[in-house]
């Protein structure tokens, strides 16, 4: 994929430029000089450190909420008497939810403020966090599981737009990879305290745990997040939205990004979700708090995402993406081993390449989009989370039908369509530098 848009954002039509304009002459000496315009953040300048630090706390206590259940899995399933399968959906009603809503709350904060709506989603979802520990059937915590991911659903592409608002564009995708830096520890902490909770008093103490825990992280977004200076608030226009998402809809590039996040997530989604199942049975019977230990192999995640800005720098996105995927291939290849070291480091693989690619993709959406950011930036998680909840279940129902070899098959499907989706953009980009014509496909 050519290099993106690197021009000012622009949301909704409604946002006005974030730089100075450096044409403005200085006011001469004698007269009132009007105020400076603020500057777009990056490293080195005031408050960019502490927009970082709050927005990694925001994306640790979103994957450590979201995915609070998953390395549980077994837990629920001995508690409650049920299937992989049906346990799975603990997990699926929670990024499904967040894939339904997380459009609709992005078109609210174009009207509300991007830290508006990362505040209330998060101050819903730590209250559910507080109630979820108690739910008295499996039926109840899936839908305490789905109000949950709802309310998540306000805070990655609203932190996105306003990444993309207050950060200089070269400086977005190192930005975007901190914050998909606080998503890797927040999966990796989250799994790693429900699984020692739940050894040492159930599933039901490792997701109160989990809960206190956001709710730390919680206190110290609200504490760090500077203000938002050049967000505008455009009016809550349904047909305007409606004409936002189709335009991002109809064009070719962001809709390559949106499959390959999808199809990323379904890999993901597929084998974290049933590896807790392979190492609880036979030949390997690890305990709870073992196969929690495992998701240590997330620190792997934070590495390669906070570097995916380095590594298009060097490979290019396509590039990047190609070696991404190769990556979490080979991961997935060792991981049919049945030695416990293979599988460790077939996990670390397919970590880095998934973190790694996912940071990529998302950047590229937030800088592609000329209007509308939060829409597309809304539009790439609500592709990727759907893909998380197909990727969670069919992994699921594959691994109890025919084993772990199924489950890879499904996860090797969907990096076959990256591979496919990339190849086709590195087509359209030669056709369209050799006929020299500009092509909507190459943008």
């Amino acid at each position: 994929m050519p290099p993106a848009h690197t021009g000012a954002p622009v949301i909704a039509g409604a946002s006005t430029s974030p730089f100075p304009d450096p044409t403005r002459v200085p006011s001469s000496p004698g007269t009132s000089a009007a105020p400076a315009a603020p500057e777009a953040r990056e490293p080195g300048r005031p408050g960019y450190r502490r927009m970082s630090l709050a927005l990694f706390a925001a994306g640790l206590a979103t994957f450590a909420l979201l995915y609070s259940t998953q390395a549980l899995l077994p837990a629920i399933s001995d508690g409650f008497g049920v299937t992989a399968g049906q346990a799975s959906w603990t997990v699926s009603a929670a990024t499904g939810a967040l894939a339904l809503f997380v459009l609709p709350l992005s078109a609210l904060s174009e009207r509300f403020g991007r830290t508006r709506m990362m505040t209330w989603s998060m101050a819903v979802a730590v209250g559910v966090s507080l109630l979820v520990p108690f739910a008295p059937s499996l039926e109840w915590l899936v839908v305490l599981r789905a109000v949950q991911g709802a309310a998540i659903a306000g805070i990655p592409a609203s932190a996105m737009a306003y990444l993309a608002e207050e950060v200089k564009p070269k400086a977005l995708i190192g930005a975007i990879g901190l914050f998909v830096a606080g998503n890797s520890i927040g999966g990796m902490s989250g799994r790693l305290v429900t699984g020692w909770a739940a050894q040492l008093g159930g599933w039901r103490v490792g997701l109160l745990t989990v809960g206190l825990m956001s709710l730390v992280c919680a206190v110290a977004f609200l504490a760090l997040l500077p203000r938002a200076r050049f967000f505008r608030p455009a009016s809550l226009n349904p047909r305007a939205v409606g004409r936002t998402v189709a335009g991002h809809l109809r064009d070719p590039l962001l809709l390559r990004l949106y499959g390959i996040g999808a199809l990323f997530m379904t890999v993901f989604g597929a084998v974290y979700t049933v590896i807790g199942y392979r190492l609880v049975d036979e030949p390997f019977s690890l305990g709870q708090g073992v196969v929690g230990s495992i998701f240590l192999v997330y620190l792997v995640g934070t590495v390669s995402s906070a570097a995916a800005g380095r590594l298009v720098g060097r490979t290019g996105r396509r590039g990047a993406l190609y070696l991404a995927v190769t990556t979490t291939a080979l991961g997935l290849l060792c991981s049919l081993a049945d030695s416990l070291p293979l599988i460790l480091a077939g996990l670390v693989l397919i970590t880095a390449g998934f973190f790694a690619g996912h940071a990529v993709a998302s950047a590229a959406v937030s800088r592609t989009a000329r209007t509308g950011r939060a829409q597309a930036s809304a539009l790439y998680q609500s592709a990727y989370y759907l893909g998380s909840s197909a990727g969670g279940t069919l992994g699921a129902l594959a691994y109890h039908a025919a084993g772990w070899e199924a489950t890879v098959g499904i996860a090797l499907l969907a990096v076959l369509g990256v591979v496919s989706i990339t190849l086709y953009g590195s087509h359209a980009a030669r056709a369209e530098r050799r006929t020299g014509v500009p092509a909507a496909v190459a943008r």
